[in-house]
C-alpha cells in the first residue's frame, strides 16, 4: 500500500522540523506552499496523506486542500495550523473535506498517531475502490461474454458501436467517457431474453406479432434492470434505458422525458445505433446520415448535425483498413485482432460476423465449432 506523506507549509524551518521528527517512521516529502505541492503531486505522487498549513501566501490551506480533493480524491487530507478559530475549522471541513484538524504546536507523538490514522483511512478507501472496480470489471466481462455467446450478431455490432461512442464522447468533451463506451457495449444486453427465432425474423424484416413487438420494445428496459443492480453502473443503466427514446419524447420508455432531459449518452447512442445498423445492412455512412436527417423528432438535431459533419474523424483505424483484410488460419488467430470477414462453418453456417474483435470467449467458441463441424479457412483479419 502507498504510504507516502506530503507536508505543505510556507515556513522552511517548520518543514525541516517535520522531516527531523518523522522521517524515521514515515516516507515524507515537503513542499513550500500550495503551488509547489500541486506540482509534486503531479510529478511525485500519488500521496496517501497530505498535511497542510492554513495561512500561506497565494493559496491558503483551504483552497489548496480543495484542489487536492479535485485532483486526488483518494488522498487523505489534514490541516495543521496555528489559526484555530471556529470559522477556519468549519471552512476546512466543508470545503477541503479534511480528515483531521490539528493545531500548532502539535506533539510529535500525537502527530504520528494522526498520520497512522490517516494511512489507515487511505487503506480503507483504496481497498473499497479496488473491490468495486474488480466487481465492476468482472460483472461487465460476464455480461459481454454471455452476449457474445448467445447473440454474436448483437455483440459484433456493439463492439463497433463502442468504438464510435468512445470517439464521440471525447469529441463532445464528456466528463466520464467510459460510461458512454460501456453503455454502447452493453446496450443490446436485453436481447439475451428474446427467443432466437424472434430475433432472426426481426433481423430479416419479417412480420412479427403484437406480443413479439412488445418484447423487442422492452429490450432497453430489460437492459436497465440488469445493469442497475451492478455498483457504479447507475448512469450506464440509465443511458441504456433511454437508448430508444426519440428526441420528441416518443418511443421507449413511455414517460414524460424528452429533449435535453434525455441523457446525452442516450441521445448519442440513438444516432450511432441507427447508423451502425444501416451500415450492417450495407448503407454507406453518408447516405445513412442523410436519411436520418429526414426524420424530424427522432434524433437530437445538434448531435445528428455534429456526427454528420465530423464523423470521418471518429472512424476507428481498424475499420479504415482494406476491406480485404489479411488471411490467417484459425490456429493463428490472436486476441485483439478484428475480423474483416464473417466466420462460417464448412457447411456455410455463419457463426461470427465481420467486425467482431477476437476475444478469449470468441476463440473458445470457434474451437468448439472447429472440432465439431469445421471452419472455413482462411479467416480475414484487419492489418
Amino acid at each position: 500500500m502507498n504510504t507516502k506523506i506530503l507536508f505543505v507549509d510556507d515556513e522552511p524551518n517548520v518543514l525541516s522540523g517535520f522531516q527531523r521528527k518523522l522521517r524515521k517512521d514515515f516516507p515524507l516529502d515537503i513542499a513550500l506552499g500550495g503551488e509547489q505541492a500541486l506540482a509534486m503531486m503531479q510529478n511525485q505522487g500519488p500521496y496517501a496523506v497530505i498535511v497542510s498549513d492554513m495561512q500561506m501566501p497565494g493559496m491558503n490551506g483551504i483552497e489548496f486542500l480543495a484542489k487536492v480533493e479535485a485532483k486526488a480524491p483518494d488522498t487523505v487530507r489534514m490541516m495543521l495550523t496555528g489559526n484555530a478559530d471556529q470559522k477556519t475549522a468549519v471552512d476546512a471541513v466543508n470545503r477541503g473535506h479534511i480528515f483531521r484538524f490539528m493545531t500548532k504546536p502539535c506533539e510529535p507523538e500525537l502527530l504520528a498517531e494522526m498520520l497512522q490514522a490517516g494511512l489507515k483511512q487511505y487503506g480503507l478507501i483504496t481497498a473499497e475502490r479496488e473491490l468495486l472496480e474488480k466487481t465492476l470489471h468482472g460483472s461487465v466481462k460476464m455480461l459481454t461474454d454471455i452476449l457474445s455467446l448467445l447473440d454474436p450478431q448483437s455483440f459484433s455490432r456493439a463492439q463497433r458501436l463502442r468504438d464510435y461512442m468512445g470517439a464521440c464522447a471525447r469529441a463532445f468533451n464528456i466528463a466520464q467517457p467510459w460510461e458512454l463506451e460501456m453503455a454502447a457495449t452493453l446496450s443490446p444486453i436485453g436481447f439475451v431474453t428474446i427467443p432466437a427465432d424472434v430475433l432472426k425474423r426481426n433481423r430479416s424484416n419479417q412480420d412479427l406479432s403484437g406480443r413479439e413487438n412488445d418484447l423487442l420494445a422492452r429490450v432497453p428496459e430489460i437492459g436497465f434492470t440488469l445493469l442497475s443492480n451492478i455498483p457504479r453502473l447507475e448512469a450506464v443503466a440509465n443511458i441504456v434505458r433511454y437508448q430508444a427514446k426519440n428526441f420528441d419524447g416518443s418511443g421507449s420508455p413511455a414517460d414524460a422525458v424528452a429533449g435535453e432531459n434525455i441523457p446525452i449518452g442516450s441521445r448519442i447512442l440513438r444516432v450511432l445505433s441507427d447508423l451502425t445498423l444501416m451500415e450492417v445492412h450495407g448503407v454507406v455512412k453518408a447516405k445513412a446520415l442523410a436519411k436520418m436527417q429526414q426524420c424530424p423528432g427522432r434524433y437530437d438535431p445538434n448531435v445528428l448535425n455534429f456526427v454528420a459533419t465530423a464523423f470521418d474523424v471518429f472512424v476507428p483505424a481498424a475499420f479504415k483498413e482494406s476491406a480485404l483484410g489479411r488471411p490467417v488460419l484459425f490456429k493463428d488467430l490472436c486476441i485483439g485482432q478484428v475480423l474483416m470477414s464473417d466466420v462460417l462453418t464448412r457447411d456455410g453456417t455463419k457463426i461470427i460476423m465481420a467486425g467482431a474483435p477476437v476475444t478469449s470467449v470468441l476463440l473458445a467458441k470457434l474451437k468448439n465449432f472447429a472440432s465439431l463441424s469445421g471452419i472455413q479457412e482462411p479467416i480475414l483479419v484487419a492489418g
